[in-house]
């Protein structure tokens, strides 16, 4: 089983490693379930079990990947605080809410903290530096980070 020198192993692998890699830049996506279940069919097909020729490779595979879901359902219900919902919030929902700013912000780093609904975001100024304690309206989001600027 090659592809021009690959095999179908490393293809998966590489293509869980690229979701994996998408909800470390873009959080709140859940791809993080579906790129570990990837991986560990493509290290099972590098190690010559090809799971998609068999129905006991086939079973296999369902079971790696409900028992992924149900570690990374049990794993967030733990980080959840008792009595609350586990939530994600999209940064681009954010867009247009207005906050306090927790931390300086300036349009060079990442330094700047800002709280939203209760919720404590890395900021960083649109220009210029915002210092601590404004108010602030997000603009846009990028990465793992909001934009921001002072309302005046």
């Amino acid at each position: 089983m090659a592809v021009e020198g690959l095999s179908y192993g490393w293809l998966v692998v590489l293509a869980g490693t690229f979701l994996i890699g998408l909800e470390v830049f873009s959080p709140g996506f859940f791809l993080l379930v579906p790129g570990t279940v990837l991986i560990i069919i493509g290290i099972l097909l590098l190690l010559g079990i090809d799971i998609f020729s068999t129905n006991l490779g086939i079973l296999a595979g369902v079971g790696i990947a409900i028992a992924a879901a149900l570690v990374t359902v049990f794993a967030y219900s733990r980080m959840t605080p008792p009595g609350q919902k586990p939530y994600t919030t999209s940064m681009d929902s954010l867009i247009g809410k207005e906050g306090l700013l927790i931390t300086e912000a300036d349009a060079a780093s990442l330094d700047g903290k800002v709280s939203i609904e209760g919720q404590i975001w890395s900021a960083k100024a649109k220009e210029g530096k915002i210092p601590e304690g404004a108010r602030i309206r997000v603009i846009s989001s990028k990465g793992v980070h909001i934009v921001v600027e002072e309302v005046e």
